[in-house]
């Protein structure tokens, strides 16, 4: 049985690796690999093996094996471990629109130990309504759900132009960590922790990569 070192302090930069290294290895091991080395990981996943390294010492007490590398399941169960995959956070989702919709129908949350047990929005054609089994509730409702199901986590998808106020309402009613999907800085206490997917950042670097790949290609 392998476990995680308690009380470790890693980045957040290191933290947002992690669930890299877990998806790869999930992958590796459907295709029947039992062993991998930090080298191969690196050079798959376009990372610094000194920076993969690292990583897998800090979440791992297992080390690898000369011309084997680390077992594969070894590493996935520190992984999840580290990561809490296998201790379910129940969350709420604000904005059933295009992405929330889709967030709503995606199964793989619940492998990183997600679960999304109800959704809001105002529109009077959506509420009441379930996708994927989950219940899409007009928004006044959200502060009685979140305090009768302890919900502690809220997911944010709605337009940047009522984000705050959704935020506020959200904090308010109990909610302690918010993964922020809208186009805007989010202003809330400092106890309350704050994930920002921007977008349009990603695109951006994405596109400054595909001109940089273009140009070595010519």
């Amino acid at each position: 049985m392998v476990e995680c070192k308690e009380d470790i302090i890693a980045s957040k930069a290191t933290v947002s690796r992690l669930p890299v290294y877990l998806r790869y290895l999930r992958q590796k091991l459907r295709e029947g690999d039992e062993n991998i080395s930090s080298t191969c990981i690196a050079e798959d996943l376009r990372l610094n093996p000194v920076q993969v390294r690292k990583d897998l010492a800090l979440i791992s007490p297992i080390s690898g094996r000369p011309k084997l590398g680390f077992a594969v399941k070894d590493l996935i169960q520190a992984l999840e471990n580290f990561l809490g995959c296998n201790n379910v956070n129940d969350a709420l989702l604000v904005g059933v629109g295009g992405l929330g919709s889709t967030l709503l129908s995606y199964e793989g949350f619940k492998n990183y130990g997600l679960n999304i047990v109800a959704a809001f929005d105002i529109r009077e054609e959506i509420i009441g309504k379930k996708i994927n089994n989950i219940m899409v509730f007009h928004v006044e409702k959200l502060n009685d759900i979140v305090r009768r199901l302890n919900v502690k986590m809220g997911i944010v998808t709605v337009p940047a132009a009522v984000a705050q106020s959704i935020v506020d309402y959200m904090v308010k009613s109990g909610i302690c960590a918010i993964w922020n999907f809208a186009p805007m800085h989010l202003k809330v206490p400092e106890n309350i922790a704050v994930k920002n997917e921007d977008l349009a950042a990603s695109l951006a670097v994405l596109s400054r990569e595909l001109k940089g790949a273009i140009k070595d290609s010519d």
